[in-house]
């Protein structure tokens, strides 16, 4: 096979590559967005789930206290009765600390009451936020995920029949060639540069006059001293085809 022919396969090869990761790309992609809304989704789930066992337990607190509260009023009017009955100094002081002392409890009662009532509704305004926003994830996975599900379905088909294509050209391509093609992709994306006038197509770089006057000679392959891509001569303008020495 001579090095035309060899060039054009590596060209076709080259070409299918592109397309490959393209698609490959393109399915990651969509693939990354569903996964992600799914993500966030499921995300939202637990923190709305989370929210309702915290305001669930917060509302068990409050009756608890409430129920607590309740049972304390009782003891002061008790406390105070018995105040009233007292007979003697000594009894008497002794159930006005028990008064004020059931007071005092009171009082620290109703501020845990009234406290635990703010963090309430601050926690269900942030759970009524994170409903919103998980309902709008919802709507949207909903609407797009159709659409993005075909998608991946078109993309993973042409992926199929191109990676066929690929194959097939493989088992032309000479395999020492197709091996190093192979290592200098998968270590750069791309495997090949053509040059037409000196100038390496893939990272610009200026040939040596003795490295393009052998790639004009069409004989064989070179490799580009900066890249290391596979280099080849592809006929150019008249101009462009002089060599670097002429110039």
């Amino acid at each position: 096979m001579n090095i035309q022919a060899q060039v054009e396969l590596l060209e076709s090869l080259a070409a299918i590559d592109a397309e490959l990761k393209e698609l490959g790309d393109t399915s990651n992609h969509e693939r990354d967005v569903l996964s992600g809304k799914r993500t966030s989704l499921s995300s939202l789930d637990e923190r709305l789930d989370k929210g309702r066992r915290g305001i669930e337990e917060m509302e068990r607190t409050r009756n608890d206290l409430t129920t607590e509260l309740r049972q304390m009023g009782v003891q002061v009017e008790r406390s105070r009765e018995k105040l009233s009955r007292c007979r003697t100094e000594r009894e008497a002081n002794a159930a006005q600390r028990e008064v004020e002392e059931l007071r005092k409890l009171y009082r620290d009662r109703e501020v845990e009451i009234d406290k635990l009532s703010g963090l309430l509704e601050q926690a269900k305004g942030e759970l009524a936020k994170i409903g919103e926003e998980r309902n709008g994830v919802f709507g949207d996975l909903g609407a797009t995920e159709g659409d993005a599900t075909s998608r991946l379905g078109d993309a993973e088909k042409q992926l199929a029949l191109k990676q066929a294509e690929r194959d097939a050209l493989v088992g032309k391509v000479p395999v020492q060639l197709f091996r190093r093609y192979e290592m200098i992709r998968k270590r750069k994306g791309t495997a090949i540069a053509a040059t037409s006038d000196g100038t390496c197509s893939a990272c610009h770089m200026r040939l040596q006059p003795m490295l393009f006057q052998k790639l004009m000679r069409g004989e064989e392959f070179g490799q580009c001293p900066s890249c290391n891509r596979i280099l080849y001569f592809r006929p150019g303008r008249p101009e462009q085809t002089e060599s670097p020495e002429g110039a």
